[in-house]
């Protein structure tokens, strides 16, 4: 018979209860300012849901009534240091934070509460209601709140997507020698998301000091925890990564604060994350003024149960019992609250115009301007200012035929050397002599520190990427074995990334470099071969760069580091092994955002290319004989196109062509012929031509992987089409 021994789990699994010898023993000054910020959210959402129910909420109102407990026990320790960010559900948790921020030494109950108190719950609600004066100038609204100053990441819609975020604040938190720790608020729908376990993963295996704070409030939207998982004790996740974790009553705000400071201890011995879930409740719907069980999925008396825990009601008779505050006194600051937020509302609303009483409309001076619609997409550049930028042509430095490859980690290691904030991670990059094709060469051995090699998690290591970026104190570049792996990490990519200086009003720099490579011709099939030019070119946000020689590879890498939006910079393994003209000594140069570089001058024809592409365009003219302009765009994203050199080509010769490798589906020159002939079709003697591979991806077979793709051959027909369609023999 077979022996079998029972395993146990690495580390420590606890359920914590607060007794009463803690409520004896607890500060008084601590459950004051508990009383505080659990009476402030309550008084905010409460007036939210007023403004609800009145139809001048635009959008979603998630309300935290009833999970107060949570936020404050697990805000109410943090440090100024400490930062955290949370999901879509997530008012309790900014307000907790930034009252921690405005008031550091605590609340007193008993006080006026402070004008920097009266200013954030108006900011907060101006937010919310979409204004101009909100956090995040009206864009966020409910579930896109932050106030970095104060530690406040951000909230997110995506459920699970802050998770990898926070994880990049930790690590510069670790990285920087500080004490400081990060929390990531999610409920019980995120906690079976990829991204999140992924980043438990890395998280555990990195030692960083993230706390993930699961609020379980036993419904997704109205599904409940036992129908979406055969273990519904959900700290119990942590236990397959060896990350210590707490369950806890989250309605009770001091046994929260208990577990918290457990949770803290360990994180700040730098022994790396926790988690803790806090059961709770949530007692309304999911969105907007009504309870759960108006839509049938709760029972009355179940809500009844949860309304009877009341961490509000705890906190009072708690302090009561020991004589800490009066019900007057309570009674008094709950007015206070109400007081507060009424001057909120009535700072930001007025009187409708049809002259019903109490109908009231939001101030129409309060609205952002149309003209904000798109500012802050992109940053505006200005911290490339004063740049040195050098073209191959003027060149001081010393040039010679140098490998691709080579230069791709000679820049890098100049950048590493001259700017301790470089971080590159990715997966295999601090092996195999520089990664599966050696663009990191000798970072790890220089860098140790500042070389990461990943798990396999995209999701995880991007979005960790993104909030070094978002932190300030780190310029990530992250690498993409493949461009396919976008897809496993969209979330990160276009929806957290992309989108986050947009969506936090235009005021977050985001300074990240995502390396990744052209595979076709490789043999390596369908889902590592696809050029992602015209997925990122179509998504807003990022700006893209597409070297195709040594020597613009350095120029253009260098700004994209200067950069403080996202940058995608695409590669090709075709162009790893060539050799063309590079700097042997001088890596210090930049090439300018927006500036395409004319390959060969021509009168008939303008081809627009990038990549490798370039080169097989130009030894397709060759060979056509055709009088061609061969344009290397370099800069690909809709903000950084060069428009002055494409329209003066165009004017000349009154004839496009886009020369492009990958498939027709997710072609770049779909998108760029519709933009061109929106701009010069005054211009055009007959409608944009293109040159792309076929509408299926690369298979691995040489034969259909050849056919898939273009090369000399289809750009050299392409343009003896493109002519014979202008009617030239």
């Amino acid at each position: 018979m077979s022996e079998r021994s029972a395993l146990r789990p690495a580390a420590e699994w606890v359920e914590l209860r607060a007794t009463d010898e803690d409520w004896a023993r607890a500060d008084p000054a601590l459950l004051g300012t508990l009383l505080s910020h659990l009476h402030l959210i309550r008084g905010f959402e409460e007036a939210v849901l007023e403004l609800a129910a009145e139809g001048l909420v635009h959008g979603p109102a998630h309300s935290s009534i009833g999970q107060e407990g949570g936020a404050a026990g697990s805000i109410v320790p943090l440090t100024g240091a400490d930062q955290i960010n949370g999901s879509h559900r997530g008012h309790h948790q900014f307000l907790s934070k930034a009252l921690g921020y405005l008031a550091p030494s605590g609340i007193d109950p008993r006080a006026p509460l402070a004008d920097g108190v009266q200013t954030l719950l108006q900011r907060t609600l101006a937010e919310i209601l979409g204004l101009a004066q909100g956090y995040c100038k009206g864009r966020g609204g409910s579930m896109h709140l932050q106030w970095a100053e104060a530690g406040a990441l951000g909230t997110n819609a995506i459920v699970g997507g802050g998770v990898p975020m926070a994880a990049g604040a930790a690590w510069s938190h670790r990285h920087a020698g500080t004490d400081a720790v990060a929390i990531t608020y999610f409920g019980d729908g995120a906690v079976n998301i990829g991204s999140v376990l992924e980043t438990m993963n890395l998280a555990a295996a990195w030692k960083l000091p993230l706390c993930f704070f699961i609020e379980n409030n036993r419904y997704a939207v109205s599904t409940t925890v036992e129908e979406s998982t055969a273990e519904p004790r959900l700290s119990a996740r942590g236990m397959g990564f060896n990350i210590p974790s707490w369950k806890v009553d989250g309605m009770d705000p001091l046994a929260v604060w208990l577990a918290t400071q457990e949770a803290l201890a360990h994180m700040r011995a730098g022994r790396g994350p926790t988690v803790i879930e806090a059961d709770l409740y949530r007692f309304f719907h999911q969105n907007g003024p009504f309870p759960g069980s108006a839509f049938g999925y709760r029972s009355k008396e179940e809500e009844q149960q949860w309304r009877a825990r009341d961490p509000l009601d705890l906190m009072a008779r708690r302090m009561q019992e020991r004589k800490l505050i009066s019900a007057d006194e309570i009674a008094a600051l709950r007015e206070r609250v109400r007081q507060a937020m009424r001057e909120a509302a009535a700072a930001l609303t007025g009187a409708d115009p049809s002259g019903k009483a109490g109908k009231r409309r939001i101030r129409p001076e309060l609205w952002p301007s149309p003209d904000f619609r798109d500012v802050g997409i992109r940053g505006d550049l200005s911290e490339l200012e004063g740049l040195r930028c050098e073209e191959e042509a003027g060149f001081a430095g010393k040039l010679a035929p140098r490998k691709f490859i080579d230069v791709v980690a000679d820049v890098m290691h100049r950048r590493m050397e001259t700017d301790a904030s470089v971080v590159v991670m990715g997966e295999d990059v601090h092996r195999l002599k520089g990664g599966t094709n050696g663009a990191t060469r000798g970072l790890r051995d220089s860098f140790p520190e500042r070389v990461l090699g990943t798990p396999i998690s995209e999701n995880a290591f991007v979005g960790l990427g993104g909030g070094l970026a978002l932190d300030g104190r780190y310029k990530p570049v992250v690498e993409f074995m493949y461009p396919d792996f976008m897809w496993v990490a969209a979330d990160q990519v276009f929806n957290q990334i992309g989108k986050a200086r947009h969506m936090f009003g235009g005021q977050s720099d985001v300074p990240l470099v995502l390396r990744t490579k052209v595979a076709m011709g490789t043999g390596y099939g369908s889902q590592h071969s696809m050029d992602p030019a015209g997925i990122f070119a179509t998504s807003p946000g990022w700006r893209i760069v597409a070297p195709s020689t040594p020597f613009d590879y350095v120029g253009l890498m260098n700004t994209a580091l200067a950069c403080k939006d996202p940058v995608l910079v695409i590669e090709h393994v075709d162009l790893y092994n060539a050799t063309g003209v590079g700097p042997v000594e001088d890596f210090d140069y930049h090439l300018p955002v927006g500036k395409a570089a004319v390959r060969r001058s021509g009168a008939e024809l303008t081809v627009l290319t990038y990549l490798s592409m370039v080169g097989h365009t130009l030894e397709a003219v060759e060979q056509t004989g055709i009088d061609a302009e061969v344009i290397d765009l370099r800069w690909l994203d809709r903000a950084s196109l060069d428009w002055d050199t494409i329209g003066q080509s165009i004017r000349k010769t009154n004839n496009v062509l886009i020369a492009e490798q990958g498939a027709r589906g997710t072609s770049y020159g779909g998108w760029l012929a519709d933009e061109i002939q929106r701009r010069f079709f005054d211009w055009l003697d007959q409608p944009v031509q293109r040159v792309s591979g076929a509408e299926a991806a690369p298979s691995i077979s040489k034969v259909l992987e050849r056919a898939a793709a273009a090369r000399t051959e289809e750009v050299a027909e392409g343009l003896r089409q493109a002519m014979r369609d202008k009617g030239a023999a």
